[in-house]
């Protein structure tokens, strides 16, 4: 006796859960300019790599005579993929259906997508694209809300433990709110479509309870996050956006018990950029670009820039370095004169936390003038986020590679150096307690006030203490490894970075951290 019955039920069943919400949702889908779940995830992964997980889970819908005549499946799609023929996990929204907000097989999907990570060992992919619960519940009549029993697992757990253990890259790409919306933050990637708004409540329920009439673009679009520092990058369109989440990903290990994988490149070690010899002007408080000076060093085309427009007065993002993947964290002195605001400083704690859980070697190029002052930075709480930062430099386990391009001054200047890190100066550096033109005004106030000629003392005076904060006493003192031509800048961190090969191998694993400011 044959299971064909069974078996042709079970591809109908399955046909019927590939129509989603049906021909109208999905054409409503397309006129937004918006792709279904299924088509970013065909876009995005390796052809005909997908394997769904839980296909079949959903309602069945049967005639009066037992016949099968529909299925409403999940919506939350998920499952296994290749990514440049690496495996991962990937799962997001149906938009076509309740627009996205989960009907209870979706949900007992999307509760998974973090376990099925954690178990296999696999980067996880969130396409995120809907709301989370409704008001008014499952919708159907006779059903008293019960909530989870008490001995159930908290859902954030398996979100938080997931970030320790493997790489998350998330995506908004439509309107997100409420449990994907939190689910989003929670990676080490998060990017958003122009046309996409991320949301704690909509504009109605904000209406409703602060008065503010805004638009869902006012409240959360991606112009608002990316200064706002929910999201990391903004994409032009969807398909820009599953490309970053692919090469962001190729930076990384598939977890924390794998180093990152090498590549080949056509880029030597020892090339010296002669661009890097008069990038930084002598005139001290005349600006350059630190972007140049970092594709300069790494490998050609290597530079991946995150969260730009978040605290801009500091760069990070990913790299290689002879094949290698490096982070990258740089000044930039035309925001502040590269000074460490809050915002800065929190971007570079959540940087360098992700950077020493996939041991990611980190290169800073130093130009830091100090904590931001005045009173905006205080209410700000600089002082506190700033000692946070330093405290997750200090603890950090990966190899740290500091080059000092112009300046070091204040406590702030800490945070661009990791414990037993190699230190390399240019001779454009200059440090102190304190940048010249601040310390002069308040040390020599009376002398300068008293003067015949206040602003020629002024200028004398610092003139004077500038030379006193050239690199190269502290080259002769061995407070750096050593005094360079920029030029060799390269050559010298490929070498390093080789050096540090076996030190590396030496800190697989979870990382650890204590309670810090």
């Amino acid at each position: 006796m044959s299971w064909e019955k069974e078996a042709e039920e079970i591809r109908k069943r399955r046909t019927l859960a590939r129509e989603q919400g049906g021909k109208e949702a999905i054409e409503r889908q397309h006129e937004k300019g918006r792709l279904t779940i299924r088509e970013r995830i065909e876009k995005l992964t390796d052809h005909e790599s997908f394997r769904e997980m839980g296909e079949g889970a959903g309602v069945p819908h049967f005639d009066e005579e037992g016949n099968l005549i529909g299925f409403e499946p999940g919506n939350y799609i998920l499952g296994f993929a290749k990514v440049n023929g690496r495996r991962v996990a990937v799962g997001g929204e149906d938009f076509t259906m309740k627009g996205g907000s989960p009907n209870p097989a979706g949900l007992r999907k999307s509760v998974y997508a973090e376990e099925l990570a954690l178990t296999y060992k696999v980067p996880l992919i969130r396409l995120h694209e809907g709301g989370g619960g409704s008001v008014a519940g499952s919708g159907k009549k006779g059903v008293r809300p019960m909530g989870d029993p008490v001995f159930s697992t908290p859902r954030f757990r398996s979100i938080t433990q997931v970030l320790g253990e493997v790489p998350v890259a998330t995506a908004a790409l439509g309107p997100v709110a409420g449990m994907p919306a939190a689910r989003l933050v929670a990676s080490h990637f998060s990017v958003m479509t122009e046309n996409a708004q991320v949301l704690i409540a909509g504009p109605k329920v904000v209406a409703r309870a602060l008065g503010e009439d805004l638009t869902k673009e006012e409240l959360g679009g991606a112009e608002v996050h990316a200064r706002s520092g929910v999201i990391d990058n903004v994409a032009s369109d969807e398909e820009d956006a599953l490309k970053q989440i692919a090469q962001f990903l190729s930076y990384l290990p598939d977890n924390v018990w794998q180093l990152p994988p090498d590549i080949e490149t056509e880029d030597t070690p020892d090339r010296m950029d002669e661009s890097l010899i008069d990038i930084v002007p002598r005139e001290r408080r005349k600006p350059f670009a630190m972007r140049k000076i970092v594709k300069a060093v790494v490998d050609k085309g290597s530079f991946f820039e995150m969260t730009k427009k978040y605290g801009p007065s500091l760069i990070t993002g990913l790299a290689r370095l002879d094949g290698k993947s490096v982070g990258v964290i740089a000044n930039d002195c035309k925001f502040y004169a590269g000074a460490m605001t809050a915002q800065a400083a929190q971007k570079l704690r959540r940087f360098v936390d992700m950077c020493n859980t996939f041991n990611l070697p980190i290169l800073s190029f130093v130009d830091e003038p100090g904590f931001m002052i005045g009173s905006a930075s205080e209410q700000a709480a600089t002082i506190r986020h700033g000692t946070g930062a330093i405290a997750a430099v200090m603890q950090s386990r990966v190899p740290w590679a500091s080059v000092i391009v112009h300046k070091v001054f204040g406590v702030a200047g800490a945070a661009h150096f990791g414990p037993e890190g190699f230190v390399l100066s240019w001779p454009s550096a200059a440090t102190g307690a304190l940048p010249v033109e601040g310390g002069v005004a308040v040390a020599f106030a009376r002398q300068i006030a008293e003067a015949e000629d206040p602003e020629a003392l002024r200028q004398e005076l610092e003139e004077k203490l500038a030379a006193g904060q050239s690199p190269f006493p502290r080259a002769e003192g061995f407070s750096v490894h050593e005094l360079i031509d920029p030029r060799e800048t390269r050559p010298r961190l490929c070498e390093w970075l080789d050096w540090a090969a076996p030190r590396r191998e030496t800190a697989k694993g979870p990382y650890l951290a204590t309670m810090r400011p």
